[in-house]
């Protein structure tokens, strides 16, 4: 796909019906993009042609005027990434060049708390803990940790959880407990539940635009 192609897509996306974009640079080199190496592949684009691609595509999106949301993963998937490039902390200065362009890192495990401390630093970087709940034996440690900086405002609920119909209960079911166990920590009783309605709803209908 050619760099003209990718800025009509991004250009057009939503009126296409898309609340969001997607990057998946993680699974094509990291996310470190200054220090991606040339490598070519038919089939996919991948190495020093993602920083290009993405750039066109981040550049476009906020030339809209109105940017769409951009999801990245970040931290740990299949045996398809290698996990020390893909730290969120790589992302600071896309972050800092495109600051119209809201940023939602995805999944964070093991770096939670830098994803954390992005979301408490940059008003326009929100994150999830899918994937990160329901498969880390502690979700409860997992919630402290990201609201160890970050505010509630930022960390929104979500599961990742394809193809097994279980993890979709299970992520729901551990996800709603660890914030019941945490947020009166940290809050009290009587704002626990607010902001629990904030990270499993009200912050994705808020960002992504999804009220009506």
């Amino acid at each position: 796909m050619g760099l003209g192609r990718v800025r009509a897509e991004i250009e057009s996306a939503r009126q296409n019906g898309f609340v969001a974009l997607k990057t998946i640079a993680a699974y094509r080199g990291g996310l470190d993009l200054e220090a991606l190496a040339t490598s070519v592949r038919t089939d996919r684009i991948e190495g020093a042609r993602v920083k290009f691609v993405l750039h066109a595509a981040l550049e476009a999106n906020e030339a809209t005027g109105s940017p769409l949301p951009v999801q990245v993963h970040a931290g740990f998937g299949d045996s398809d990434l290698f996990l020390p490039r893909v730290q969120p902390g790589y992302l600071k200065p896309l972050i800092e060049r495109y600051r119209n362009t809201s940023f939602v890192l995805l999944h964070c495990y093991p770096f939670v708390r830098e994803a954390g401390w992005l979301a408490h630093v940059y008003g326009n970087v929100f994150f999830d803990l899918s994937l990160t709940i329901p498969h880390v034996a502690r979700p409860a440690e997992m919630v402290r940790q990201a609201l160890e900086l970050a505010p509630v405002s930022k960390l929104l609920y979500a599961s990742d959880a394809a193809r097994t119909p279980e993890l979709y209960y299970l992520a729901a079911k551990w996800w709603r407990e660890a914030l019941a166990e945490v947020l009166p920590e940290l809050l009290g009783e009587e704002d626990a539940a607010d902001a629990a309605t904030k990270i499993l709803r009200e912050n994705a209908l808020e960002l992504y635009g999804l009220r009506r």
